[in-house]
């Protein structure tokens, strides 16, 4: 585990290693389990919209990994799960 390293204001901060595990749905619950959202897909093509860059369109494809998608300004490749990113 890494140790926190003190920052020249005063406050710690550390490197996260894991990420948080998904609680388990129980038999007995009287709420839905929940269900995982369709992967997103996209072709060479495409018009999308990402939350940050704005407007772009997809050069590259890289399945299941990335693609690469032509901001007009920058060329910029999105790493899956595409979550701030949809297709037009």
């Amino acid at each position: 585990m890494p140790v926190p390293t003190k920052t020249p204001r005063g406050a710690y901060w550390g490197v996260m290693t894991k990420r948080a595990a998904q609680k388990r749905h129980l038999p007995t619950s009287p709420f839905a389990a929940p269900v995982a959202p369709a992967p997103k897909h996209f072709a060479v093509g495409d018009q999308v919209t990402h939350d940050m860059y704005g407007l772009g369109r997809v050069i590259g494809v890289e399945d299941g990994i990335a693609v690469l998608v032509d901001f007009g300004s920058a060329q910029m490749r999105i790493l899956s799960p595409y979550a701030k990113m949809t297709k037009l």
